[in-house]
């Protein structure tokens, strides 16, 4: 079965993608259909077992067990607001940000939100480059917005910038941080133990492209893969890693991708 590549078009069109996962047709047991994802995963936020910063404990408190997450091919088209906000993270001016979760999809907003928090909030994120800087509200201006949606929904938003996510993957698209249901529940085959750190990487991939940044690719064999890099279509002899800096504040980049 062929893989369904995704236009890599962000510079002209204000968006990007990344490619279908050829192997997640086999992660679920029917792929147009609600299904249960994979048993739930003993790992925490982040691949690296020396900077952990979330537990299984504390993303079940916020959010169902990814063992009965239904996953449904389509929704109304329709967000929640995740309720409240947080304080600003970064230095200057902060983007304001919202989270929305589609209806009808049995995940909490307040969930979705604790999770985009911690990861934008995080030293090894994008705050690291030392002048962005974010604030989520759920009311009046904002800068984005973090939509977790059905893949139907996801590939229409998307479509609109005239990128082809094929039921499968992410986007980033104008002002909207589309996150594919399926990615956010059942991760890749190369994060099957880190479900919780693939959530940190798609946000920080996505909102990557919000900020302009392209994608990237491997360094080099056995070194971080950056967050910019299109993961979902193999590491390519990088080690995985879902964050943009590493613990000493230096980019994880590679060679730009044309």
């Amino acid at each position: 079965m062929g893989g369904l590549v995704a236009l890599p078009v962000f510079a002209a069109v204000g968006g990007a993608v990344v490619a279908w996962l050829p192997s997640d047709a086999g992660r679920t047991s029917a792929a147009l259909a609600p299904v249960e994802s994979p048993a739930p995963q003993t790992t925490t936020e982040s691949p690296e077992p020396e900077s952990e910063s979330e537990s299984e404990s504390d993303e079940s408190s916020t959010s169902p067990s990814p063992s009965t997450t239904p996953l449904p091919q389509s929704g109304p088209g329709t967000f929640v607001t995740a309720p409240g906000g947080s304080g600003r993270v970064g230095k200057g001016t902060p983007l304001r940000y919202r989270v929305e979760v589609e209806k009808g999809i049995t995940i909490s907003p307040e969930g979705v939100a604790a999770q985009v928090e911690r990861t934008l909030a995080d030293p090894r994120g994008w705050t690291a480059d030392g002048h962005s800087a974010f604030q989520r509200v759920s009311g009046g201006p904002i800068d984005f917005k973090v939509r977790l949606a059905t893949p139907a929904t996801v590939d229409k938003v998307c479509a609109e910038a005239g990128l082809d996510t094929g039921g499968k993957v992410n986007c980033s698209v104008n002002h909207d941080v589309m996150v594919n249901l399926r990615r956010w529940v059942l991760a890749t085959e190369f994060y099957p133990k880190d479900v919780i750190g693939y959530r940190s990487l798609i946000i920080n991939h996505e909102v990557g492209h919000f900020l302009g940044h392209g994608h990237v690719t491997c360094t080099g064999e056995g070194q971080p893969a950056p967050a910019m890099m299109q993961q979902i279509k193999g590491l390519l002899g990088c080690v995985p890693n879902v964050w943009p800096y590493d613990n000493d504040g230096r980019l994880v980049t590679g060679p730009s991708v044309p």
